[in-house]
């Protein structure tokens, strides 16, 4: 198999390896003669296209013809052009089907005491300001003497943010620290506070409401003489209390599990990001949730989550999450088609649609359930959306804040990435997979060879539950502990 006509509406398919330029291919039992090198994962026409036609993949379109295009013609950035505009007014038009229950499947978790699972036993040492980064980490690591083999690790998080901020841009900074406050992947939290930050210890309180005194300890650094022998008695105490912690049987239903993708290239929509739509609904059949982020990447593709909406209500807040995100770029004087990234147009990613309608997939088929605010904790079960940009750092930690176990990642390029709950690295290709094994977790690729994919998410499903049960990501191996908080605002 040479190429790939995704959809039987579709103008173009996809080589599925480097295609030189007279070479024969056949496409739906039709000869078509290459009129340049195609390289791997890359589009080209399957009919004569007019200049200004909308070019067709997924079966939708991703954008319009610059130029006549001949059938065979490479399809790419010198062709074709984006039809994304700036803000719309949409119709509601339900498409969606309930998704047919399954029995719930298990593994083995953390049940908290507010009911919560986690899928590791951590102790979290959170900074409410970047000028007490270095002593969280001093904290760190004079404390792992104290960690056991039934602790999975002690952990000091840092960011550049806290103080300096005003008005929304520090609720966000405040919203994020409060919802990592509350992980379930974390048994204890000691939240270290500078004392003048305006985003004081104080202030993070009245966010994060009602807290378990037991489990969540404050420190400020200005009210101690020796701040860092605080710190080390907190965490002593804290993880004699973390040790006792055993890994119960929990059910599918008990899990939050966040999707996203970077670094993707032309195989992306065809083979991980469906996979991650097959798992999605697998996972929500069995009563379990996901959460799909990166709005800008919905750009093109959102009229089919809108219509996957439960009620109207779900719609306008879709609706919003679009349009305000939209007003975000706008309001920097930015366009809202100014993506894809370099990496991902070599990888054969032409246009913003072409990107976003392979980027949505990884919702799968289920219906949107709820529509989140940055920040905002996860409330429905099923498939929610999240506010959150694009980029890998910032949507995986915006995933994590709003209470995700464990994060889905999708790519076709690589990264070696990971953020505060562990981070399955998918392979959209086999040679990403074969050339980065310290990277790559699962190989997605398998879909271009000799896997259908009922079999391959049966596969992968069994694979992110021992990773739920305690088996080791590749991300883990490395340093997780840069925090990315979304930023849009004054820096005093």
């Amino acid at each position: 198999m040479k190429c790939i006509r995704i959809h039987p509406t579709d103008s173009v398919a996809v080589a599925t390896e480097n295609l030189k330029t007279k070479e024969t291919v056949t496409v739906d039992g039709k000869e078509i003669i290459l009129l340049n090198d195609i390289p791997a994962g890359h589009k080209f026409a399957l009919k004569d296209i007019t200049r200004s036609e909308n070019i067709i993949k997924y079966a939708y379109p991703i954008g319009r013809a610059k130029c006549d295009i001949r059938k065979g013609e490479h399809i790419h950035n010198h062709n074709i052009k984006s039809n994304l505009s700036d803000l719309l007014n949409y119709e509601y038009k339900p498409n969606f089907k309930e998704k047919k229950q399954e029995p719930a499947k298990t593994f083995k978790g953390y049940i908290r005491p507010d009911g919560k699972v986690g899928i590791r036993n951590e102790i979290w040492i959170i900074p409410t300001v970047g000028c007490v980064n270095s002593i969280v980490k001093e904290i760190e690591n004079r404390t792992q003497k104290y960690k056991t083999e039934n602790i999975d690790g002690i952990y000091s998080y840092n960011h550049p943010y806290g103080c300096s901020q005003l008005g929304g841009d520090m609720q966000n900074t405040l919203k994020f620290l409060a919802g990592l406050i509350n992980h379930p992947n974390a048994f204890a939290v000691l939240v270290v506070g500078l004392g003048c930050e305006n985003g004081s210890i104080d202030e993070l309180k009245k966010v994060l409401g009602n807290y378990d005194e037991s489990r969540v300890k404050f420190l400020v650094a200005q009210d101690c003489e020796d701040e860092i022998g605080e710190g080390l008695s907190i965490i002593k105490e804290l993880t004699l209390k973390a040790d006792k912690c055993k890994r119960e049987t929990c059910s599918v239903s008990d899990l939050v599990i966040g999707l996203k993708c970077g670094g993707s290239d032309g195989f992306s929509g065809i083979t991980a990001n469906p996979l991650l739509g097959s798992f999605s609904d697998r996972i929500i059949a069995q009563g379990g949730s996901t959460i799909l982020t990166e709005v800008p990447e919905m750009f093109g593709a959102e009229t089919i989550l809108m219509n996957r909406c439960r009620t109207e209500k779900e719609f306008n807040k879709t609706v919003d999450l679009i349009n305000n995100f939209k007003k975000y770029f706008m309001r920097y004087g930015e366009k809202v088609d100014e993506n894809p990234s370099p990496g991902n147009k070599e990888g054969g990613i032409t246009t913003l649609e072409d990107k976003s309608l392979g980027c949505v997939q990884k919702g799968g088929t289920a219906p949107v359930e709820d529509v989140l605010n940055y920040g905002e904790q996860i409330k429905k079960k099923g498939l929610s959306l999240l506010q959150a940009p694009g980029n890998d750092l910032v949507a995986s930690n915006a995933l994590v804040v709003s209470g995700c176990q464990l994060v889905l990642f999708t790519t076709g390029r690589g990264t070696p990435f990971g953020c505060p709950v562990p981070t399955i690295k998918i392979s959209s290709n086999t040679p990403l997979y074969n050339k980065k094994k310290t990277w790559i977790d699962f190989n997605a690729g398998q879909l271009l060879e000799d896997k259908e994919m009922p079999e391959l998410t049966g596969e992968f499903l069994e694979f992110v539950l021992d990773i739920c049960s305690g088996k080791t990501a590749k991300s883990e191996m490395i340093d997780k502990t840069e925090l990315a908080i979304f930023k849009d605002g004054v820096t005093l």
